[in-house]
């Protein structure tokens, strides 16, 4: 998959985020993508269960919960709650 799938899936999370988004036909444009890909975009990002709207007053798309998308290389995975268990199994 090519990096910039990952890019364009970041700026429209980011946008969705700001509340920036504009009417789909404006946020195709701004992505160089067509109408029917940005659908797609947005398809898949709720089958991932982003919670996402459109204010027809606002023409916005906009998140209902609070969040977003990460999609970048962690080095380290370990959780808090997986330290603690290691810190407790230690003693």
């Amino acid at each position: 998959m090519p990096k910039r799938y990952f890019d364009r899936l970041q700026t429209i999370d980011y946008l969705i985020r700001i509340k920036g988004t504009g009417k789909p036909a404006q946020l195709a444009k701004r992505l160089r993508i067509s109408e029917r890909t940005l659908y797609e975009f947005l398809k898949m990002m709720k089958e991932l269960g982003a919670p996402i709207e459109y204010d027809r007053y606002k023409e916005s798309y906009y998140y209902s919960e609070k969040g977003g998308f990460n999609v970048r290389f962690s080095k380290s995975l370990i959780t808090v709650s997986t330290m603690l268990l290691l810190f407790l199994h230690i003693w």
